[in-house]
């Protein structure tokens, strides 16, 4: 029977090789215990259920929903187990949704096994562990999103942000009437005080503004 301080881990990552080896480097250090390894997102989904993991070690590019689904879909859980992502890389947008979904780790693949180790004892005792370079441009990043939103909402109502996204994606007029159920005179009104909110006088500068803004 494990020791109550033992870490029971959970692996998922669909490359066999990847699997066993995670689970023979677990199991030459004390104190962890691999409760499941799983292949694909929804096999995670259910290994958590079952095994009430302490970690889940997730591999963030799964072949049936990736790593993100999975935190999503682990919010609904509780108790939920501490997360640690597996990946050869990120970007920023990726690193900043899982944040928002809580993650305590993030392993880059080309790491040292030992940092790995120790990732898992700090994420058990309640610490994070996320690689600098990449958490540094997240955070930067976050934070310019975050003041670009500020000004907008200085800018232009909910609605006509709603607008100017959909915009942004391609719809006609008609289009947009017809997805926010208001008739297509409503979205002319609405788009001419856009325009003449943000001194723009044509669709194209409307979508650079929507852009640089990160309407999408």
């Amino acid at each position: 029977m494990p020791h109550p301080s033992t870490i029971r881990v959970a692996i998922a990552d669909d490359h066999p090789l990847v699997l066993t080896g995670l689970e023979h480097l677990l199991r030459e250090h004390e104190g962890f215990d691999v409760v499941a390894r799983c292949s694909t997102g929804a096999a995670a989904l259910a290994a958590v259920d079952a095994s009430r993991p302490d970690i889940l070690l997730l591999d963030l590019q799964m072949p049936d929903m990736d790593g993100l689904a999975v935190l999503a879909a682990l919010q609904a859980r509780d108790p939920r187990p501490r997360v640690v992502l597996l990946t050869a890389g990120l970007n920023e947008d990726q690193l900043i949704e899982a944040l928002r979904y809580d993650v305590r780790g993030v392993v880059l693949k080309e790491m040292a096994p030992s940092l790995l180790v120790l990732c898992l004892r700090r994420v058990h005792a309640g610490g994070q562990w996320l690689e600098k370079d990449s958490a540094a441009r997240a955070m930067a990043k976050l934070v310019r999103n975050e003041d670009r939103h500020r000004k907008l909402a200085t800018m232009l109502t909910p609605r006509e942000i709603e607008i100017v996204r959909l915009v942004r994606r391609g719809l006609a007029n008609r289009q947009i009437a017809d997805a926010l159920c208001v008739a297509e005179g409503t979205v002319k009104v609405h788009l001419h005080n856009i325009y003449e909110k943000l001194s723009v006088h044509r669709r194209g500068q409307l979508i650079a503004f929507a852009d640089e803004y990160g309407l999408h």
